[in-house]
């Protein structure tokens, strides 16, 4: 197993309980892909570098997970295609 670190960058305008519930959806998005999550760090609001989606603002979160291989695909996968996020990047931690 390797260990992963994933930033979600969700949109600023959404309530609490939507944010809960989209980044409980990502949890269960690395769970179902063979990971565990070790850590999770919300990092805020915090505005943009530049205009995304009409967007000026950020509510960004930081995981740690470990996971198979095959599974930073998967996750992306699913991730993708979820409204609510406005960007997302996962890379492998240097053993």
């Amino acid at each position: 197993m390797n260990k992963y670190e994933l930033v979600v960058v969700l949109d600023a305008n959404l309530e609490d309980d939507a944010r809960s519930a989209a980044m409980e959806k990502v949890n269960g998005y690395i769970e179902r892909a063979g990971g565990k999550v070790e850590k999770t760090d919300e990092w805020g609001k915090k505005q943009l570098a530049y205009e995304i989606k009409k967007a000026t603002e950020a509510y960004y979160t930081f995981i740690t997970f470990e996971a198979p291989e095959t599974a930073p695909a998967a996750i992306e996968s699913d991730i993708r295609i979820m409204e609510q996020v406005l960007r997302f990047l996962i890379v492998k931690q240097e053993a």
